[in-house]
């Protein structure tokens, strides 16, 4: 039996933040110090710079002690149609950020860290390429740099689901992006994150914005992750994302969840369902669901039956908007 396993720490306090955001460093539309003011603004707690190609660290620009930057890079392998390579004919893309990582892991850092505003280059294929192992010679040499990686937005890059689900040493994959959903319906992808923990996987799950503010679609202030942290500096930010302590949200809150006496639980905003996932065997798994239509679900329930390899919450409102647990590993 299991008598009591917690989602979050008891300890910490809650922090909000965004890991993907593009400025005038790339293809982003506001400068660092305007994009830094406009989360600040929305009362976010930390952001997580991280322009195409370039690595940046802007604490000493903008950390305070509401505020803190994350240090961040979003690497690129590119596989062109053909030797043209002509940027509307891209056949896939790996985009994965690269997120300074705890003092560890800067001390153990292979090949160093990264400097300011240190150019990252693109690593380009014409015609075809061994996805999977560009995507893991990728996410190891963001590592041996002293980063955290998260693979970001799969089904906008176009990636079979070889190409990644099988990449070792991944943090998190970006399961919601608020900029490519509204784009082109391309920012959802919950169903490999379960492919690959089914697998065996121990991988958290992030949703973020893409923050490229250019007018064309919204992409701020739409996803989002809520930390569990000893306090808002680095290294508890940091060591929160590495243990998955934290959840990630289109809209609704997650306050409490876990399992208590082969039951697992959730307590969260009004919702009207929550799905509660579960690996590894057919019919593994349940969902709530409010009668009324309404979002009058506050807590939900689902007694295990044994056999679950993991098992992770979504609590989702009327408009669709959904949060995100981390799994709890069986």
């Amino acid at each position: 039996m299991i008598k009591k396993m917690e989602g979050f720490s008891k300890e910490g306090n809650w922090y909000k933040g965004n890991l993907h955001c593009h400025t005038t460093d790339s293809d982003g539309s506001l400068t660092p110090a305007e994009v830094v003011q406009y989360y600040k603004k929305e009362g976010y707690d930390f952001l997580a710079i991280s322009d195409h190609n370039i690595f940046s660290d802007y604490r000493r620009d903008f950390d305070c002690d509401e505020f803190i930057i994350l240090p961040a890079v979003e690497a690129s392998a590119v596989l062109y149609k053909d030797d043209s390579k002509n940027r509307a004919e891209r056949l896939s893309i790996h985009h994965i950020h690269g997120i300074l990582g705890n003092e560890e892991m800067q001390r153990k850092a292979a090949k160093g860290l990264f400097s300011h505003l240190q150019d990252y280059p693109e690593r380009e294929y014409c015609g075809s390429w061994n996805g999977a192992q560009v995507a893991q010679e990728l996410q190891d040499d963001l590592k041996a740099h002293g980063c955290i990686t998260i693979y970001n937005h799969p089904v906008w890059s176009r990636v079979r689901e070889e190409d990644f689900i099988y990449t070792d040493g991944l943090t998190a994959l970006e399961i919601y992006n608020y900029g490519t959903v509204n784009e082109s319906a391309t920012g959802f992808d919950s169903l490999r994150w379960d492919v690959m923990l089914r697998n065996g996987k121990r991988i958290f799950a992030t949703a973020s914005d893409d923050n490229h503010n250019d007018g064309v679609v919204r992409d701020s202030f739409g996803g989002y992750i809520m930390v569990k942290a000893e306090a808002l500096n680095h290294e508890s930010v940091i060591n929160a994302i590495i243990n998955g302590n934290y959840y990630s949200s289109a809209g609704p809150s997650i306050y409490n969840w876990g399992i208590e006496n082969d039951t697992a639980f959730v307590e969260c905003s009004a919702v009207s369902r929550v799905n509660f996932m579960a690996g590894n065997y057919i019919n593994a798994g349940g969902s709530v669901i409010a009668e009324s239509g309404k979002d009058d679900i506050t807590r939900a329930e689902f007694p295990l039956r044994g056999n679950e390899q993991y098992i992770r919450v979504e609590c989702i409102d009327r408009y669709g908007k959904t949060a995100w647990s981390n799994p709890i590993f069986l």
